[in-house]
This record gives structure tokens, C-alpha cells and sequence, in this order.
């Protein structure tokens, strides 16, 4: 059975949570049933886990959420959701000397894994991260675009594999991403991740 866990973020997002001041979520976890079908950051965007999950009471922006199964470190499943016109992924930490990419009207499905890089290369000091695979597929019943990416932490040299799933609608970014350690974590997660990002519906 999945266990209740730390009020922390997977390590990859402490920076900006800790820089950003993400607003404030609930202040604790919250243990996801498995078969509910939950709103994400109340927007349109809903999914339904076939498992049990751990919702992070932290978040690393105001329309996002970070969910896991076993630990913050060991898998990480984030939620993007509704960032529209100007907005980003993170909330910025300094604007000046790192600005964190936007979203806008213009994009297209191609553009949101290379959305997703340099927001992380900006926000989070990843240095080495490759983006691959990317394919158009099925998402949140709409057009959409599955990516996989890999990076290092910072600091850390902990190699992590991750899948993008997105779309654009109404010209807001709807993204969930799957992250692990490339090292057996990613592999024994992955699955359930999976089944998560194609139970996505926007309402």
C-alpha cells in the first residue's frame, strides 16, 4: 500500500520552490485513491489513477502539483496545468538574470519539449539534458505529443529519465511529465505513470 510521505518536492524542483514561494497548497500530502477522479490544480484538467498516489502539498507553480508512489527522489509525476499566455512552468525566481521561457498563442506541439529543457537549463541549472522520441499521440482527448528526455541533476550526477505528455487548448499548456532515476527506479514506475498521462480528460 502506498505510504503517506515528507512534505517535500522531488529534489530537481527544491530551488524553485524554495526561491519561488509556490502558493500555498494544502499543508500536507494527500493520499490519491486509486479509481477517483481528481481535478489537478482546480483547472479543467482531471485524470484517474489506477493506484494509490501521494499528492505533494508543495507545489513548484500555482497551476501545478506534484504527485509520487514511493518517494520524492525515486519518481515524480507533475502537472501543468491550464499555463496560458505569458505565463511559465515554474514561477520566476529571477527574472533578470535567469527569465524562464512562456508559453504563447503561437506554439506548437513540437514546441512544449523544448518548452520543458529550457525551463529546466534556466530555472534549475541542468546543464546536460537531451530530449528524444518525440511523436505526436493522443492526450487528454485531444492532439497531442509524447517526448522522452533525459538530464542530470545538478550536483547530484544522478542520471534521470523522464516522458512528457501534452497538448495546447484554447492556447494553455495541459503537460504531465514522468521522471525517475534512469537506474531501475524509472523502469518500475513508469507503467503506472503512463497509465495516469492517458487517463487525462479536460472537462
Amino acid at each position: 500500500m502506498t505510504t503517506r510521505l515528507p512534505n517535500r518536492l522531488p529534489r530537481q524542483l527544491l530551488l524553485v520552490v524554495a526561491l519561488a514561494a509556490a502558493v500555498p497548497a494544502d499543508a500536507s500530502n494527500r493520499l490519491i485513491a486509486a479509481g477517483a477522479r481528481v481535478s489537478i490544480a482546480r483547472t479543467p484538467l482531471t485524470v484517474t489513477p489506477a493506484s494509490e498516489w501521494n499528492r505533494l502539498g508543495a507545489r513548484p507553480g500555482r497551476n501545478a502539483e506534484v504527485w509520487t508512489l514511493d518517494g520524492d527522489t525515486l519518481n515524480a509525476l507533475t502537472f501543468y496545468a491550464a499555463i496560458g499566455e505569458g505565463k511559465t512552468l515554474f514561477r520566476q525566481a529571477d527574472r533578470r538574470e535567469h527569465p524562464l521561457p512562456p508559453v504563447n498563442r503561437t506554439m506548437l506541439l513540437t514546441d512544449i519539449p523544448t518548452l520543458l529543457e529550457n525551463s529546466y537549463r534556466s530555472a534549475l541549472g541542468v546543464a546536460t539534458m537531451t530530449i528524444d522520441h518525440v511523436e505526436p499521440t493522443p492526450f487528454a482527448g485531444a492532439g497531442g505529443v509524447h517526448f522522452s528526455y533525459a538530464f542530470v541533476r545538478p550536483e547530484e550526477a544522478i542520471h534521470v529519465r523522464g516522458e512528457g505528455f501534452g497538448t495546447l487548448r484554447d492556447g494553455k499548456l495541459y503537460l504531465i511529465t514522468y521522471e525517475a532515476p534512469a537506474l531501475y527506479y524509472f523502469e518500475r514506475s513508469a507503467a503506472a505513470a503512463r497509465q495516469v498521462a492517458e487517463s487525462a480528460r479536460l472537462d
